[in-house]
């Protein structure tokens, strides 16, 4: 049976690309001297795999990592052998068995910080709502697959909930969004509404994962 680590990315660390981020579990296994199952053939790497790989500059609480461990190091040891070599930012929280396959994983609840320097717009939720609240809502999505370099897609079927709370400089959407076949990410959120209301743009924004959900709206392990 496989293995998998639940671990946050927070900080600096948001800044680690998907593949610079598999390099560094790589060099964190073998420095914490936790043996895992390496791929045969003339050039063997470990046998690990980040499910829903995070964009760069989002940070997490719930990232998952696929691996196999090998005798030697019991579960428990994991966590902390491995955080005490990670970069800053990078957090291990648990080790587990992988009970359930990750085609479960169903949602992601995603916080969206918008920012506003000058003080938030009083229209800004009412304009946001609206545009959650659209029967439709049409974005076109860059994809390699399609000869235009693009298709479009519609979010409101990809958005289970979503709910808004608002500061005198911020506006915060608390979102649970598609995970996967088809996933949604939160930047075409945060996109369509610049768009439909430019003047209502934020100067900043940040994107965090809070939690990874299954078709019940329960915390996927």
């Amino acid at each position: 049976m496989a293995d998998r680590l639940l671990f946050a990315k927070t900080g600096r660390a948001r800044y680690i690309s998907h593949l610079d981020l598999m390099r560094t579990f790589q060099r964190a296994f073998f420095r914490a001297g936790v043996p895992l199952k390496h791929t045969e053939g003339f050039n063997p790497h470990p046998f690990i795999s980040i499910a829903l790989p995070l964009s760069v500059g989002y940070s997490s609480q719930c990232e998952i990592l696929e691996f196999v461990l090998l005798d030697g190091v019991s579960r428990e040891e994991v966590p902390g052998r491995l955080t005490a070599v990670m970069p800053e930012g990078i957090i291990v929280h648990s080790c587990y068995p992988a009970e359930r396959k990750l085609k479960e994983l169903s949602y992601v609840n995603y916080i969206i910080n918008m920012e506003y320097e000058e003080g938030r717009p009083q229209e800004t939720e009412t304009a946001l709502k609206a545009l959650l609240n659209r029967e439709s809502l049409i974005v076109r999505k860059k994809s390699k697959k399609a000869k235009a370099g693009f298709t479009e897609v519609d979010l409101i079927p990809l958005i289970q909930s979503w709910n808004i709370q608002c500061q005198r400089d911020t506006m915060t959407l608390s979102a649970e969004l598609r995970a996967q076949n088809p996933g949604l990410n939160p930047e075409l959120i945060r996109a369509a509404f610049c768009q439909a209301y430019p003047e209502l743009a934020p100067d900043f924004v940040t994107f965090h994962r809070r939690e990874v959900l299954d078709a019940d709206g329960k915390p996927f392990r």
